[in-house]
């Protein structure tokens, strides 16, 4: 966080570069824009002087209001250094052989992810094709029951009519049986009308005597 060390009142103008000094005094100077050349006699000028101290650990600027203010100073120059120094020729295989070695594991993890992929469809297909075959075989068994029962109660409609047209047959075979006994009956009844036809002779013969 920065801390406001003191307060000027400076006012920042357009086209001046305002810093401090070994001293903390403010001075300004006129900016050079691309393609212009400074004047001659341009020098940069006082704003203001302060009796201020520099403390080591702090970093001071003149801020957006013209004021002075400090943030904490960060020392790590040597880490920097130690960062950006050069890589060996060994520190550079040794790196491209990592990088080669990263690479070729994601492209085995590509592959393998594929050929896993690729093995549960297959697996998928298999068990669709599997299950449409029981239902296939479900509906064949389904359909033939049906077609036995079908047949069965043919069969059955077949004899009822058999034995119904049976019945039938036999039924006026006793029908005709029964004007043939009428026809033997009635010899008998013209002997029965025959007799008393017969009693007047015999009262004629004895009226004779």
């Amino acid at each position: 966080m920065a801390e406001k060390v003191l307060r000027t009142g400076v006012e920042r103008k357009k086209g001046w570069l305002y810093y401090l000094d070994k001293n903390l005094n403010i001075y300004r100077a006129k900016m050079v824009r691309g393609g212009e050349k400074k004047k001659k006699g341009e020098h940069p000028e006082v704003v203001q002087k302060t009796d201020l101290k520099r403390d080591q650990n702090y970093l001071y600027y003149v801020d957006k209001q013209g004021d002075i203010s400090r943030v904490k100073a960060s020392r790590g120059g040597t880490a920097r250094k130690g960062k950006r120094r050069r890589k060996t020729a060994a520190q550079r295989e040794a790196m491209m052989k990592k990088k080669l070695a990263a690479k070729k594991k994601k492209a085995l993890a590509k592959l393998k992810s594929a050929a896993k992929k690729k093995a549960a469809a297959a697996k998928k297909k298999a068990a669709a094709a599997k299950k449409k075959a029981v239902a296939a075989k479900k509906k064949a068994v389904a359909a033939k029951k049906k077609a036995k029962a079908k047949a069965k109660g043919k069969k059955k409609v077949a004899k009822k009519k058999g034995s119904k047209a049976k019945a039938k047959s036999k039924a006026p075979a006793k029908k005709q049986k029964a004007p043939a006994k009428k026809q033997k009956a009635a010899p008998k009844k013209k002997a029965k009308h025959k007799a008393p036809a017969k009693k007047p002779a015999k009262k004629a013969k004895r009226k004779a005597a």
